[in-house]
């Protein structure tokens, strides 16, 4: 084991799939397996100890899932690095774990490309899988990938790509600048950040104290500039933009 490896900690409720992944990270000259566990409660208890480089973990599981571990991990632990690895690609899936601060949402079936795509976290990258990519380009209505400064979980070294505006990615503009250089003036980017905190128009309206009718109409107004059709796609662009 050297040093400058990658240590992994692997959870998911299978032990075939602990045991899959292991001996195929294990493969990887770079790359550690420190540890493992079967659910979200084993996570927690196991992060704090090991503290590895990459966090790689299932959302679906028996008493506690992922994103709700991924959530006392990084309150607990801002700097960890959470990688996603499921069989489900659900919109509310991908935008909980982006706005967890997940550093990646992989599908199982890409097993192949795991090993590049902690290399490219590492990196300070967000890597997504190519289904999961794909839902994203749709929530925005956006053209290709390479267009967007976005690491995909192939074989390709990605680590020098810092060029794109919206990558989210090490380097990145803020959240306010990129919001700004897409048109949005400074109470709409007020706006779309309580939108992706959750917030609903009447308790925006109350936040930020104007009427919910004003609020609906900066919603419209934000929607036409940035062509979108809704709510989660807003959310989804916001996290997007996130120098994490």
């Amino acid at each position: 084991m050297s040093d400058s490896n990658i240590r992994v900690m692997i959870v998911d409720d299978d032990p075939f799939v602990r045991t899959s992944l292991t001996t195929i990270l294990s493969a990887h000259s770079d790359i550690d397996v420190c540890g493992d566990g079967g659910d979200g409660r084993q996570a927690i208890a196991l992060f704090g100890g090991l503290l590895p480089d990459v966090l790689l973990m299932d959302i679906q599981m028996p008493e506690m899932t992922g994103l709700e571990a991924a959530a006392h991990i990084l309150k607990a632990h801002p700097e960890a690095r959470i990688v996603f690895l499921t069989t489900f690609s659900d919109d509310e899936y991908i935008v909980s774990a982006l706005r967890l601060g997940a550093k990646g949402y992989l599908i199982k079936e890409e097993v192949a490309n795991i090993a590049p795509a902690l290399r490219s976290v590492m990196a300070g990258q967000m890597v997504l899988g190519k289904e999961v990519l794909g839902k994203v380009d749709a929530f925005l209505g956006a053209p290709a990938k390479a267009e967007k400064g976005l690491s995909q979980d192939t074989s390709q070294d990605t680590s020098q790509d810092t060029s794109g505006r919206d990558g989210i990615q090490t380097g990145t503009l803020s959240h306010r600048e990129a919001a700004l250089a897409d048109g949005l003036t400074e109470r709409e980017f007020e706006v779309i950040e309580l939108i992706a905190q959750g917030l609903d128009n009447k308790e925006i309206a109350s936040r930020i104290y104007m009427s919910e009718g004003t609020v609906r109409n900066h919603v419209s107004a934000i929607l036409q500039k940035l062509q979108m059709k809704n709510r989660t796609q807003l959310a989804v662009y916001y996290y997007r933009n996130s120098p994490r």
